[in-house]
């Protein structure tokens, strides 16, 4: 039982007594929902749709990517407006493998070229392409790509000194020059369309109820390992001295500090993070468009992780949760009206939730321990003057 209490994750969460539970809920349904979609008989009360599954998948890709941005906004006082851009480049990343695997079955039948390539009269495929009929190399360039950028986009912006609203400003204008960029039919990433049609991954057919049940259980695994991962960061030295920049980032700088490391450190992690939620989200959706490195998109991970409560990771998660949902429901019943709601969700939010949801569950249990610690059936011992 020692050594029990002694091992990795209790170590992580023995201080957290909410985590856990979103955790253990978030992999219940990871774990039963893609069972019942693959063994439940069809017209039982127990059937999961595919719309369903494809929806839990995404929200669950949604919660990773919010771990992403609290942990740099939450704890080092980053507001990125960016990390769409992070998220579609892992997206992409992934679209292009599953692009390679069509092969001779597109609708042009070239066993080399895309669809769209072929449409447009491509007589070669670009050297950017090669390497992606590899899984393998897919995957590194899931983390590269995004990691890369971060990096050298980190570098220049911290090494100047840039923070705030300035640092905000350039990020978003950084994803709008991607979405730009990669809506271009010449960029070779399929302009408008984007990279669709996908017909299998590692040789099982995506759009069976099998795979997608692997690929969303397998979302369910990572945002708990990625939680496990970003809980391990802000206990140790390393977050400590994050919160520090965070609050007081000249006095941190005085005492020694090299911010602009630390700062470089954790926002280049967070990409790939990103980068990874968006390779997840890709094969669930069939499809990779240029859309999803619309700065809309990067300030709707700024809500979730807003309602959830930043600076508390769980938040993060229960606010892509939250939202998720809500946006499948109100696109579907009130198509028009869901950026207004997604407005007014935010203002209310800054005007009456500014701790978030994880804020008023921490002020609840903080008042359920004053009055633990007020218990009349005590004896009180007065100390005589």
């Amino acid at each position: 039982m020692k050594l029990l209490q002694q091992t990795f994750i209790v170590k992580l969460l023995q201080n957290d007594d909410y985590g856990r539970y979103i955790l253990g809920f978030v992999m219940i349904i990871g774990t039963v929902i893609p069972l019942l979609n693959i063994f439940a008989p069809e017209g039982s009360v127990f059937e999961v749709t595919t719309f369903t599954m494809t929806l839990l998948g995404k929200i669950l890709c949604f919660a990773i990517l919010a771990l992403a941005l609290d942990l740099v906004w939450g704890y080092c006082g980053i507001l990125s407006l960016g990390h769409g851009a992070f998220f579609a480049l892992g997206g992409y990343a992934m679209g292009m493998y599953l692009m390679r695997q069509i092969g001779d079955r597109g609708v042009y039948g070239n066993p080399e070229l895309p669809d769209f390539m072929v449409f447009l009269n491509w007589d070669a495929l670009p050297w950017y392409w090669y390497g992606f009929d590899s899984f393998g190399f897919a995957l590194l360039m899931v983390f590269l790509a995004p990691g890369i950028l971060a990096f050298v986009f980190g570098w220049m912006a911290f090494r100047s000194r840039v923070t705030g609203v300035y640092f905000s400003i350039i990020t978003q204008a950084l994803t709008f020059a991607l979405m730009q960029a990669f809506f271009m039919n010449k960029f070779g990433f399929g302009g408008n369309n984007g990279l669709t049609d996908f017909k299998d991954i590692l040789g099982f057919n995506i759009q069976s109820d099998a795979t997608r049940s692997v690929l969303v259980f397998l979302a369910s695994s990572v945002l708990c390992l990625t939680y496990f991962g970003c809980k391990y960061i802000v206990n140790s030295k390393f977050g400590k001295v994050l919160v520090s920049i965070r609050d007081a980032e000249s006095r941190t700088r005085f005492l020694g500090y090299r911010v602009e490391h630390y700062k470089l450190l954790v926002f280049t992690f967070s990409a790939v993070i990103a980068g990874v939620a968006g390779a997840l989200y890709v094969p669930m959706v069939g499809a990779a468009n240029p859309s999803e490195f619309s700065p809309i998109n990067s300030i709707g991970i700024v809500i979730w992780v807003a309602l959830g409560g930043r600076g508390t990771l769980y938040g993060a998660i229960i606010g892509a949760l939250v939202i998720g949902y809500a946006k499948s429901y109100f696109t579907t019943t009130f198509p028009d009206l869901w950026l207004y709601i997604l407005g007014g969700l935010f203002v209310l939010t800054t005007m009456y939730l500014p701790e978030g949801i994880a804020g008023k569950i921490e002020q609840f249990r903080r008042s359920r321990g004053s009055k633990t610690d007020d218990d009349p059936s005590e004896p009180v011992m007065e100390v005589a003057k």
